[in-house]
């Protein structure tokens, strides 16, 4: 069992900055995040293959958002910038013991993180 823990939430303005930080407790495949805003389904934000640093963006973030990682600590960073108010939602990080592809909504996922709170004021 990976435990996921996440870090760096919190309120900004928008056009401003933040960055999540996510400590796996193990070793994965992919790690990445969702989100999920209120009233709304969770919505894939962003995955990291650990093994290669290969990437996928969801459209509604690309050129905004940057995911990196460092293996040595298990722990991914997304850097989110230009935030919009229709980026406030609960993010929460993700991994995946194996390859398979990951759905909007969740699927192929194996761990997840608790949530943290992301707002974005007008």
């Amino acid at each position: 069992q990976v435990q996921l823990v996440e870090s760096g939430g919190g309120l900004v303005q928008a056009g401003g900055s933040l960055r999540l930080s996510c400590a796996a407790s193990g070793g994965s495949y992919a790690m990445g995040w969702f989100r999920q805003a209120p009233g709304k389904e969770r919505e894939f934000v962003v995955r990291i293959t650990l093994s290669d640093g290969s990437t996928y963006y969801a459209d509604s973030v690309k050129g905004r958002f940057i995911i990196s990682r460092d293996n040595a600590k298990n722990t991914v960073y997304l850097q989110m910038d230009s935030l919009k108010p229709e980026d406030t939602a609960v993010y929460y990080c993700a991994a995946a013991r194996y390859g398979s592809a990951w759905s909007r909504s969740g699927g192929g996922v194996n761990y997840w993180g608790q949530g943290t709170q992301v707002t974005v004021s007008s």
